[in-house]
């Protein structure tokens, strides 16, 4: 049925029968047609539509026939199945900009691909702006390589199975350094890590696992680098931004500017944007039982003693000018965490009791959780100032 239309269209409506254009089918599946009849207004490819399918519908036994449906203008066809545009219905103004398998309706990517390629198809599709759909994907990939990407954006999520309960080993001593460089960590999955800290609070058989992917050594597997994103928010631990760049990233986005750009690789993923890096220092680390916390400068990090307790002699003459910043500071994050934990309240359907929501599906869940660390180390940090 898909070549008897296919034929059909291509010979009626071409030139030498009278039309503007060649029409040509460029896709086609067990339920619909996508025909370009090379038209410039979306008015006129209604028309033509609609006129398509009731001459196909004619050569069909009934009840059979073809209905038209809708335009895509712009349209962005990656490969069978995967495709994006605005879908319009009627001439006046688009419906919404659709997509189909691609990355902004999958759930087997971290959010923050998700939301990279939706952007990138609004400014290309929406705004028709490829300078700034390259920009905000620069952009982005800076901010990754930089480490200032909000954790919830990074979360990855796979189907709990029996394979990954089993492959825990029964000597795995949790309380052993994580982040040694050369250990090989086993168990090799964040599932069988949650098991064995706690057991009551586990996931079980087909609940949704999330873990982020932390560096782990040269050569090691991603299983072996998953972690618990909770566990790598409250220790500092750093994450693999290559690994996101590479794996979750870069495809995604080479299939939608492939088509668009010369070389999409050379222009998105190399050059200054991916040249600059920022990595956490773990808090847990194996050489850090080892050293001795001493106290720093709050205005320039310099090494003090336990009697300067805030300031070095370079900066105490700005004492007030860095008193009034650590105060702005503990402000700004208080506001912050208060604002999370209102809409949690709200959430919940109370806003005089606390806040019990456990769902790491929600992406508040983490930003709540880092503004309310990064609130107390700020703190922490107002409480060394002393008059």
């Amino acid at each position: 049925m898909i070549e008897h239309t296919k034929k059909l269209v291509e010979d009626k409506f071409k030139v030498i029968e009278g039309y503007q254009h060649n029409a040509e089918v460029i896709y086609g599946d067990t339920d619909s047609v996508m025909v370009q009849f090379g038209v410039s207004t979306v008015e006129e490819a209604m028309r033509l539509g609609k006129e398509a399918a009731d001459f196909i519908s004619g050569t069909f036994t009934k009840p059979i026939k073809l209905e038209f449906e809708k335009v895509y203008y712009p349209y962005l066809l990656i490969s069978k199945k995967r495709y994006a545009g605005l879908l319009w219905t009627n001439p006046d103004k688009f419906d919404k900009m659709d997509a189909k398998g691609i990355e902004t309706v999958r759930r087997d990517n971290c959010l923050l691909v998700k939301n990279l390629v939706t952007e990138s198809l609004h400014k290309l599709l929406i705004d028709r702006d490829v300078p700034g759909a390259v920009q905000y994907v620069k952009n982005t990939i800076s901010d990754l390589l930089k480490n200032r990407m909000d954790l919830s954006l990074l979360v990855i999520t796979k189907v709990g199975s029996n394979q990954l309960i089993n492959q825990m080993p029964t000597n795995l001593m949790i309380h052993l350094p994580r982040c040694h460089p050369h250990q090989k960590r086993s168990p090799p999955h964040s599932q069988s890590l949650l098991l064995k800290r706690d057991a009551a609070t586990a996931p079980t058989v087909g609940d949704r696992v999330p873990y982020v992917i932390i560096k782990g050594a040269k050569g090691a597997k991603a299983y072996e680098k998953s972690e618990d994103p909770i566990y790598v928010l409250e220790n500092n631990i750093p994450i693999d931004p290559h690994y996101y760049l590479e794996n979750q990233i870069s495809k995604p986005l080479l299939r939608i500017f492939e088509p668009i750009l010369k070389n999409a690789s050379k222009e998105l993923l190399q050059g200054s944007h991916t040249r600059s890096l920022s990595i956490s220092t773990p808090s847990n680390s194996w050489i850090m039982k080892y050293a001795e916390k001493q106290l720093t400068c709050l205005g320039c990090k310099a090494l003090i003693s336990e009697s300067d307790r805030t300031l070095c002699k370079h900066c105490k003459g700005r004492e007030a000018e860095l008193y009034c910043k650590s105060v702005a500071n503990v402000a700004e994050l208080e506001k912050l965490f208060g604002r999370l934990w209102t809409q949690c309240q709200e959430c919940q359907g109370s806003l005089h009791q606390d806040v019990l929501c456990t769902s790491r599906d929600c992406p508040i869940f983490y930003r709540r959780k880092k503004a309310q660390k990064d609130m107390a180390e700020a703190k922490t940090q107002l409480d060394r100032w002393s008059f």
